[in-house]
């Protein structure tokens, strides 16, 4: 099974109830939609361990769309999760 594939499997399509929507909705009320935007591309990044091409499929984004976004969002100073899922100045992992 390729890498994609497993993203794929993992976070599925969920139907949603409109009325489960209305809640969520009601918690977004008041911020900026480009903060909730950033927030959900960082958290989906972070699930599939910085796999751009499965974040951007999940998100309905195409690939350059999503590294524009991650340029940006790196700029302005937020963390990224990189490719590979490994943190930035992070110790390697021991060897077990």
């Amino acid at each position: 099974m390729n890498q994609l594939n497993q993203y794929a499997g993992q976070y599925p399509q969920v139907s949603i109830s409109s009325a489960s929507r209305r809640r969520l909705a009601r918690h977004l009320v008041g911020l900026p939609i480009k903060d909730i935007e950033r927030d959900l591309v960082l958290e989906t990044l972070a699930r599939t361990d910085g796999n751009r091409t499965a974040s951007a499929r999940l998100l309905g984004l195409s690939i350059r769309t999503l590294r524009n976004k991650i340029t940006a969002y790196s700029a302005d100073g937020v963390e990224v999760t990189p490719a590979g899922g490994a943190e930035k100045d992070a110790p390697p992992a021991p060897d077990l």
